[in-house]
């Protein structure tokens, strides 16, 4: 048991010299690690909307990771010729007590496809004009039972083109 609480103590300690050192917001925001891992609401928090602005949602958690073109990208208003070697990794989890019982994941990039009004040929879809959804799937309970699956590009990786 005493291990168990150092070892408590010990995490604790990290995470308290990581939040102080520039680490996670109040909202679940660490840009300079470019990771989100907080409530939904937090996330809705950050861009100034109510805290319940997903309802059923707003309880679930949430990881979003991104790369440092996502950040170039945006600084920018992706606007570079050239395009960019972005990606966005969203996990979404309400498989809680109090959450709303989705659990899905995402994995979007940016395409010239999409950006040049293409249409994806290898099983994905394009959102927001210039990226490309590689990866949409997951269960919610407002959708119906089972596993479904929106997008699954074929290569899945977000190193591919």
């Amino acid at each position: 048991m005493k291990k168990i609480l150092a070892l408590i103590a010990a995490l604790l300690a990290l995470a308290a010299v990581a939040y102080a050192a520039g680490g996670f917001d109040q909202y679940g925001y660490n840009r300079k690690a470019r990771i989100f891992n907080g409530p939904a609401s937090g996330w809705c928090l950050q861009r100034g909307a109510p805290a319940d602005c997903m309802g059923a949602y707003s309880n679930d958690r949430l990881v979003m990771k991104w790369n440092a073109e996502w950040d170039r990208g945006n600084a920018e208003g992706w606007t570079d010729s050239n395009g960019y070697n972005a990606w966005l990794d969203n996990e979404w989890n309400g498989a809680f007590p109090g959450g709303s019982g989705a659990v899905w994941h995402y994995k979007i990039k940016w395409s010239s496809v999409c950006a040049n009004g293409g249409t994806p040929t290898d099983g994905g879809y394009c959102i927001w004009g210039q990226f490309e959804t590689l990866m949409d799937q997951g269960k919610d309970p407002s959708y119906g039972l089972g596993h479904i699956w929106f997008a699954k590009a074929v290569p899945n990786g977000y190193g591919t083109n």
